[in-house]
């Protein structure tokens, strides 16, 4: 059978094998700060600790501010509230 331009390696056949993912979750070492107004370091601090995960808060190693935050599920207090 001649394959179109719309006809895809893999089409029809089965479906691909699912890869595993290569990484559980992203750490961020540089996040963009408003006030520096550049990507700087930054530290992770535990903020709260949630019924549904632990929310750390990254701050700039510059200037203090605070430039993201983040819920892990995975964290070594969410077993503490889950129960």
């Amino acid at each position: 059978m001649k394959k179109g331009p719309f006809d895809f390696a893999g089409m029809g056949d089965e479906p691909p094998a699912r890869q595993e993912d290569s990484f559980e979750e992203f750490e961020a070492t540089e996040l963009y700060c408003p006030k520096c107004g550049m990507a700087v370091p930054v530290r992770k601090s535990l903020l709260l600790i949630l019924p549904d995960g632990d929310k750390y808060e990254y701050r700039c190693q510059h200037c203090g501010g605070t430039v993201g935050d983040k819920i892990d599920k995975n964290g070594q207090f969410y077993d503490l509230l889950k129960t």
